[in-house]
């Protein structure tokens, strides 16, 4: 049997010789964002999606974790975390799927094939059920607006800034000399 780290640099030389972009977080291999492209012939074909990943140390007997970075319009994806409702992520994880299945058939396919029956994101969700052509509309709305090459490279850049302001502003918050706090009534 071998060691989960072994295993971990195994799936990430597959996944750096497929043709999906990745890019290192801190030079670790458990943490990474990979670059993917919506499916051929779907509303989705043409996108472009940054997807975060991490690893956890008990991977690949424990799923890895994955979000969408950029907006998505999808039933299974919850439009503000990114995150994915998909069994086979989430409940039905086996060490026999490797990083490869997850760009190139896991998340293909639940775009190709969404489930409105157990939904993320109601809107996506009731539109796919009641009006498709609406929600295959809006579908290609979301790609031109947020999958864009540029959309993916910039997403979570904006939210990493938003963090340090509110860092900057918190550490203002509740600053106050000696002098002040023993003129308090207690």
């Amino acid at each position: 049997m071998s060691s989960p780290k072994r295993r971990i640099e195994t799936d990430m030389m597959k996944l750096l010789m497929s043709d999906h972009e990745v890019t290192l977080v801190n030079d670790s291999m458990q943490e990474f964002f990979v670059r993917f492209k919506g499916p051929e012939e779907t509303p989705f074909q043409g996108g472009v999606w940054k997807i975060h990943v991490e690893l956890q140390d008990s991977y690949p007997y424990k799923s890895p974790s994955i979000g969408f970075m950029n907006k998505i319009f999808h039933p299974n994806i919850d439009e503000l975390s990114g995150s994915v409702c998909l069994d086979v992520i989430n409940q039905t994880w086996s060490p026999m799927f490797d990083m490869i299945n997850i760009f190139e058939v896991f998340l293909p396919q639940l775009l190709r094939y969404p489930n409105p029956t157990d939904p993320l994101n109601g809107e996506a969700a009731a539109l796919l059920m009641r009006e498709p052509k609406t929600y295959e509309a809006k579908v290609k709305e979301y790609v031109q607006r947020y999958a864009t090459k540029a959309a993916a490279d910039d997403a979570g850049e904006e939210e990493k800034e938003s963090d340090e302001e509110e860092e900057e502003e918190m550490s203002d918050v509740g600053s106050f000399s000696e002098d002040e706090a023993g003129d308090m009534e207690l």
